[in-house]
C-alpha cells in the first residue's frame, strides 16, 4: 500500500489552505501537490509543509503579500476606468509593480508588446496561461474593441478582480481561476502568452512544457523565460533556458523566432 493511501488528502488539503497565504489557490492544485508529497512522505506534517513550500515556489513567491483589491477597483471607479486610456495605463503600472513577474517587466513593458504584435498577423484573441497580473498590460497591447481576452490563474481574488476592472471595458474579457496543470481544454486563441510560466509549472511537473504547449489551441504563442531570479542574480539562467527549450523546439519541430529583450528572453512559437 502506497504512503498516499494511508493520508487524506481532504485533511492535508484543509490544513494547508488554513494558512491565508494559501487559502485563495486553486483547489485542484492544492490537492495535485498534496497528492504528490503524499506518495513521498508518510508524515502528515511533512506533506502539509512540502505542499506550502511547492506552492510558495509556484506563485507564493511572486506575491509578497495580496494586493489591496477593493482600495484598486475603488481607485478605478473613481478614476473612471477602464474607460480614459491615460488614466489606465498610470493605475496599471503601479498595481503591476505589485507582483514580482511583472514588476520586472515594467521596464520592457512597450518594447515587449511592440515586438511580440509586429511579428504577427492581426490579432483578434489572446489566452494568457498563470496570467498573474499580466493582464494589466492590455492598454499596451494592439487590441481593438470587440477582442477577447481570456485569462488563467491559481488566485482566487485575483481573477476577481481583473473580472470587475475588465467588466465594462472594450474587450471581451474573462478571467478564471484555474489549475492549468490539468487536462480541462482550453479555448481557442490568436495568441496564447506563456510568460515566465513554465519554470513554475515545472516544480510540479517535469514534462508539462511539450504537453501544455500542445494542448493550446492557439496559431501563435509567446513563450518566455526570466533572465534573473527573484533576488535579481542570473545564475546562467537565459542559457539554460534557451538550451532547454530550443531542444524542445527541435524535438517538436515547432517554428520558433527568439527575442531577446532586457530582463526576459522570449520566444514566438508556431506549431
Amino acid at each position: 500500500m502506497s504512503q498516499a493511501a494511508n493520508l487524506d488528502l481532504d485533511e492535508i488539503a484543509a490544513a494547508v489552505t488554513a494558512s491565508p497565504r494559501y487559502m485563495d489557490i486553486s483547489p485542484e492544485l492544492v490537492q495535485r501537490i498534496a497528492r504528490q508529497e503524499a506518495a513521498k512522505h508518510s508524515s502528515f506534517k511533512d506533506v502539509v509543509k512540502n505542499t506550502r513550500t511547492k506552492l510558495h515556489q509556484v506563485g507564493g513567491a511572486y506575491l509578497a503579500q495580496e494586493p489591496p483589491y477593493e482600495r484598486w477597483l475603488q481607485q478605478a471607479q473613481e478614476a473612471g476606468l477602464p474607460g480614459n486610456l491615460e488614466a489606465l495605463q498610470r493605475h496599471c503600472l503601479q498595481w503591476m509593480g505589485q507582483h514580482a513577474s511583472t514588476r520586472e517587466r515594467l521596464p520592457i513593458l512597450e518594447q515587449l508588446y511592440s515586438a511580440v504584435f509586429a511579428e504577427l498577423p492581426p490579432v483578434h484573441s489572446v489566452l494568457d496561461i498563470a496570467c498573474g497580473l499580466n493582464p494589466l498590460a492590455i492598454p499596451w497591447m494592439p487590441l481593438t474593441a470587440g477582442d477577447s481576452y481570456v485569462a488563467f490563474d491559481i488566485y482566487g481574488r485575483m481573477v476577481d478582480f481583473l473580472n470587475q476592472l475588465f467588466a465594462t471595458g472594450p474587450l471581451q474579457f474573462h478571467a478564471e481561476r484555474r489549475d492549468v496543470l490539468g487536462d480541462l481544454p482550453y479555448p481557442q486563441a490568436d495568441l496564447a502568452l506563456v510568460l515566465k510560466t513554465l519554470p513554475c509549472l515545472e516544480q510540479v511537473d517535469r514534462q508539462i512544457a511539450p504537453r501544455l504547449i500542445e494542448a493550446i489551441p492557439a496559431a501563435h504563442l509567446a513563450v518566455s523565460f526570466p533572465v534573473r531570479s527573484l533576488g535579481g542574480r542570473s545564475k546562467g539562467m537565459p542559457e539554460h533556458y534557451s538550451q532547454h527549450f530550443e531542444a524542445l523546439a527541435r524535438q517538436q519541430a515547432w517554428q520558433m523566432r527568439r527575442l531577446d529583450l532586457p530582463g526576459e528572453l522570449v520566444y514566438l512559437v508556431e506549431k
